[in-house]
């Protein structure tokens, strides 16, 4: 990690939006954005998927197609040759990553964060938002930290104090996410609970009816 923290990352226009699908393929961004989702990322765990970089090129073109803000997911190198709107860095890939490089090309950044420790650390680069993870149990990535819990949540919340967008994410659906949302958090990220929906519209509208203030 290098260069001058306090220039920070750019804003996110429009905001982030209530609603934040993480997803392991573009072809549900192809499937998510006609439906108006606004914020939207593309995370592939596999360094050595055999369509990596097709995807990533598809879903930057996909972004601009619709105006959307859609972040790429570790693969920052990738994401910085094609122009991508946003990346999203957990903590391990800070240490690896560009982000004067970043900066300098106008391209969005969130970062995970697990801890205070993390927290403070992701807010020192000023970053264009802040995820704040994992809520609860989820099956969707090994986590080396316990779930957190709306109370943990609420306390990082007030550490935040507004200065960046932030985003909840970790086992979130539509049984929990009223808990979630209360506690003032920008954003809700959500994996399973819209890419197993027997109906993605219908989930879409579900969470839109609870992600109001």
């Amino acid at each position: 990690m290098s260069g001058d923290v306090k220039q920070g990352f750019p804003a996110m226009e429009g905001g982030i939006g209530p609603l934040y699908p993480v997803v392991d393929d573009v072809r549900w961004i192809a499937q998510l954005l006609p439906l108006g989702v606004k914020t939207v990322q593309l995370r592939i765990k596999d360094p050595a998927h055999p369509e990596l970089e097709a995807q990533i090129i598809e879903a930057i073109r996909l972004g601009r197609a619709y105006q959307a803000q859609v972040f790429i997911n570790d693969y920052w190198q990738l994401a910085l040759k094609h122009g991508a709107y946003g990346i999203h860095l957990g903590q391990e890939d800070l240490d690896i990553a560009d982000l004067d490089a970043l900066r300098a090309a106008g391209i969005r950044l969130g970062v995970s964060t697990r801890t205070a420790a993390e927290l403070q650390r992701g807010m020192a680069i000023a970053p264009s938002y802040v995820a704040i993870g994992h809520i609860f149990p989820t099956p969707t990535k090994e986590m080396p930290t316990p779930p957190q819990g709306v109370a943990q949540l609420s306390e990082h919340l007030a550490t935040v104090g507004g200065r960046f967008p932030t985003v909840a994410i970790g086992g979130i659906d539509l049984t929990n996410v009223d808990a979630v949302w209360q506690t003032g958090v920008s954003s809700i990220a959500v994996v399973r609970a819209v890419t197993v929906a027997p109906d993605t519209a219908q989930a879409l509208l579900a969470f839109a009816d609870k992600l109001v203030r």
